[in-house]
């Protein structure tokens, strides 16, 4: 997939996810899980930028490997959100999707530059 692609969907759901824990503080009065998602998926497209300059292609596979780990994260940060009430299910679905299409992107990317490597 082309990397402009991932740039542009991990930028838009990072936006999304300020959004989210702004609302989360503004609106439910809620500051642990709000800031712990906002750290961990804005970490996602964070760290795809790191990657972009890596020293080399273990750096690389290290940098978007740190970011499946923040995407995963974020995964449960979502869900517990979720299952604490402070999320609809039709937000979780909506944000699990893009979440998931993330992840499917790195793994790929992952084991892509994992195949090159060798």
């Amino acid at each position: 997939m082309d990397n402009n692609i991932f740039k542009t969907k991990s930028y838009s759901f990072s936006l999304r996810i300020i959004k989210l824990s702004k609302w989360l503080v503004e609106e439910k009065r809620e500051y642990v899980m709000s800031k712990q998602v906002l750290k961990s998926g804005t970490a996602v497209g964070a760290l795809h930028r790191e990657a972009e300059y890596a020293q080399s292609k273990p750096d690389f596979i290290s940098k978007m490997s740190i970011a499946l780990k923040e995407a995963n994260e974020t995964k449960y940060w979502i869900s517990l959100l979720k299952d604490s009430d402070y999320l609809t299910a039709s937000l979780f679905e909506s944000l699990t999707k893009d979440l998931n299409e993330l992840i499917k992107i790195l793994v790929s990317s992952i084991k892509t530059a994992k195949k090159n490597l060798i």
